[in-house]
């Protein structure tokens, strides 16, 4: 199971991103969301959604073997994570980030917190 995105119905409101950090971390920063809203301009209105589809390219490139499948999902063992960054680069999406705050990598955890916000609909969960 993943996140799936239909960027046509996209208004780049970012509810979704802030309430990933309301769920996550008890705040409202869109600079700890585990997704992305591109907006592309300078067409007006196009907003790209980016979210993880779970290809667990992160896995496969970490060091300590961190990060690992659980229930379909690529979750990162906070514990065993050095924040060496890998993962981060190594994401085809770029949508695992650092945060200050944190050493250990953000990543969507498909706790679907961001669907039910999601006003247009955006947002869905795909096989």
């Amino acid at each position: 199971m993943k996140l799936a995105a239909d960027a046509k119905k996209c208004t780049g409101c970012r509810l979704c991103m802030s309430v990933c950090t309301l769920a996550h971390f008890n705040e409202c920063n869109p600079k700890k969301a585990a997704l992305v809203i591109d907006a592309r301009f300078p067409v007006p209105g196009v907003f790209e959604p980016r979210i993880c589809d779970q290809c667990g390219t992160c896995a496969d490139v970490c060091p300590v073997e961190a990060i690992s499948l659980k229930e379909g999902v690529y979750v990162i063992d906070a514990e065993e994570c050095t924040g060496c960054g890998e993962c981060v680069e190594a994401c085809p999406l770029k949508v695992m980030f650092m945060h200050e705050d944190s050493i250990v990598p953000i990543k969507c955890n498909l706790c679907k917190e961001c669907i039910p916000v999601c006003t247009t609909r955006v947002l869905s969960l795909a096989d």
